[in-house]
């Protein structure tokens, strides 16, 4: 970054000397401007190779300045500053060729990492070029909702930023395919990605998992063990289920947001990293904030670009498209179809495992099928389910308690086999894992799970 022309743009006089001292110390020669105004009359006039400019201006905006940039042709990479619920004026500017944005509060590794990026890639040979919106990246999500189409398109507009994406949504609803989308539409696409579940590995594990450790840490170390967060290194890393992490590697994880850097277990240096840090779960953070459980600094750290996947249920305008998709992918280029009757059998279910498990229930349909079309019988040919809990039997429970027992009743059926019991709740084998781990955690397996648990 030395001697390369900076322009700070805030009109709080204290937030801009604390701007301007930072990308001092980094070596830019920065200049400043209180307003869009005096901003665009300095930008006029040339040299400057850098932008960094509050979205909340007197006057015109941020937003307003990106705009008046644009039209001039000034050809200035932006970096803007939002406030927490700014969210959409955010991904606004990004959409006007900023090309990433830092939220209050940040740091200053924060900042000075994002500007030495940008003024590398200003400069650098032949950088990739960036997709703001996808291009050439086929989109692995099947729809025609307009809400999942509106998602994408934010997914697409931030998919450059090193701004962290937290995705949200029930299980089953392709939470881990809209990561895998946003890293490949983006400017790392072609580097690594990395996906850990953090509900699979107890604490100790994890934490090494993650960040690595060297020889001789702890019992069993022979060799140095590079984690997750260097392997990503120059890419993404998916956190998944993240609403599963204790406390004390929430900490852990926060510093490495805030730093970009991680500190191997038994390490003396920290290691800089450069990861975009995109993390799914399917439990409400937020509710998990307000009774204690996980931490309310790391979850706005991690929703900067907060996403929500929508159920099945909510999207069934799909169903029919989904439909054909998964029959076209198991057919494998045999002819098949879906009857009409088939198709009505699939609009009225109403899917609690989401798209995870249509897609079952058509291969499963696929491969039972006889002929060429797939009839509402073979659709709904599968194995006796548990028996159903009577009406009586529900009155005064809450939705959680029907489905542990439904969940505990299902395996005692098919002799604790974890495999058989996923499918015939219509949910995958890590969700099921994942919810008997909580139940062992809150001492709600009771003994008819035990052989479950132990397997």
């Amino acid at each position: 970054m030395d001697g390369r022309r900076i322009l700070v743009v805030d009109d709080e006089s204290g937030m801009r000397a604390g701007l301007v001292e930072v990308l001092t110390r980094g070596g830019g020669l920065v200049e400043a401007a209180a307003s869009a105004e005096e901003a665009l009359e300095r930008l006029e006039r040339g040299g400057i190779e850098l932008l960094v400019t509050d979205l909340r201006l007197p006057g015109r905006s941020g937003l307003e300045l990106l705009r008046e940039t644009r039209r001039a042709e000034l050809e200035v990479p932006a970096i803007v500053i939002t406030a927490h619920g700014t969210i959409e004026d955010a991904v606004a500017a990004m959409k006007l060729g900023a090309i990433d944005f830092l939220q209050k509060p940040f740091s200053p590794g924060d900042l000075l990492h994002l500007a030495t990026r940008a003024l590398a890639e200003r400069s650098g040979p032949a950088p990739a070029p960036r997709r703001g919106r996808g291009e050439g990246v086929r989109r692995p999500i099947v729809s025609h909702d307009p809400a999942v189409m509106k998602l994408l398109e934010v997914a697409e507009n931030v998919a450059s930023s090193r701004a962290p994406v937290l995705i949200q949504g029930e299980s089953g609803t392709g939470k881990e395919l809209l990561a895998r989308y946003i890293h490949d539409a983006g400017s790392r696409r072609g580097r690594p990605f990395v996906a850990v579940n953090c509900a699979a590995l107890p604490r100790d594990l994890l934490e090494s998992e993650l960040f690595g450790h060297e020889r001789g840490a702890f019992t069993g170390a022979l060799t140095r063990k590079t984690g997750k967060f260097e392997l990503a290194n120059g890419g993404t890393i998916l956190l998944d289920e993240i609403g599963e992490m204790e406390p004390a590697l929430q900490a852990k994880l926060l510093r490495v947001l805030q730093e970009y850097e991680v500190d191997r277990v038994g390490g003396t240096a920290p290691v800089p990293i450069d990861v975009r840090v995109v993390a799914t779960t399917n439990r409400r953070l937020r509710d998990m904030v307000d009774r204690g459980t996980f931490r309310e600094d790391l979850f706005y750290r991690l929703a900067v670009i907060p996403l929500t996947m929508p159920s099945l249920r909510d999207r069934k305008g799909d169903i029919d498209l989904l439909a054909e998709h998964f029959v076209k992918r198991f057919a494998s280029g045999r002819p098949r179809t879906l009857s009409d009757a088939a198709r009505a059998v699939l609009r009225e279910r109403a899917w609690p495992g989401n798209v995870r498990e249509l897609e079952h229930a058509i291969e499963r349909a696929v491969l039972l099928c006889a002929g060429t079309e797939v009839t509402a019988e073979e659709l709904l040919d599968r194995e006796p389910a548990p028996q159903r809990m009577g009406a009586g039997m529900l009155a005064g429970l809450t939705v959680r308690e029907m489905e542990r027992r439904l969940i505990l009743e299902t395996l005692q059926r098919t002799n604790q086999n974890r495999t058989h019991a996923a499918r015939l709740l219509g949910i995958s084998i890590r969700t099921l894992r994942n919810k008997l781990a909580e139940y062992r955690r809150h001492g709600e397996l009771g003994p008819e799970a035990a052989g479950a648990e132990a397997s």
